[in-house]
């Protein structure tokens, strides 16, 4: 038996799904779909977020900067509001490293909920809802590599039961 993806509560094999302890046999899955649903806000506001934390601390670098001009203080006075705002501007950095990894994990994490559904036994079922856009990708490539590869015979048995035979040629 060929594992294709597992994880606590999916795993895809060469025989069979299992998605939260139910078991799909692959020779009783028809056709096998996928709908996507709306975009969610909360996601898209928390990227928001993200990129404002991103730019708050160089825009009060940038303003820093242009007071230190600005005011028209002795040397001094200027090379300490303006090496001020040049740290708080490199304070970013690795402020800005983590910030980015929450941005790119949002993204492969996606802002939308999918879903997978299958025809087993004549009855369309959803097999999986997740709002983890990485995840399902791997789920659903994996399910379609299982049935790709079940046997010809398997994936073809009829409602009788019964194994269709290729007709010869004359």
């Amino acid at each position: 038996m060929i594992t294709y993806y597992d994880d606590r509560s999916v795993r895809v094999t060469s025989s069979a799904v299992r998605v939260d302890g139910r078991t799909y046999p692959l020779a009783e899955l028809g056709m096998v779909w996928h709908r996507r649903g709306n975009r969610s806000w909360r996601v898209l506001a928390g990227r928001g977020a993200i990129g404002a934390a991103l730019a708050g601390p160089l825009v009060a670098a940038v303003l820093g900067i242009g007071l230190a001009v600005w005011l028209h203080r002795s040397a001094v006075v200027t090379i300490a509001i303006v090496g001020a705002s040049v740290l708080v501007g490199l304070g970013v950095g690795p402020l800005a490293d983590v910030l980015f990894e929450h941005l790119d994990r949002s993204y492969a994490r996606g802002s939308r909920e999918w879903e997978m559904w299958a025809r087993w036994r004549g009855q369309p079922v959803r097999l999986l809802h997740t709002g983890d856009a990485l995840r399902f990708g791997q789920i659903y490539r994996a399910v379609q590599r299982a049935m790709e590869s079940a046997p010809a015979a398997q994936k073809a048995i009829g409602s009788s039961g019964s194994n269709p035979r290729p007709r010869s040629r004359p």
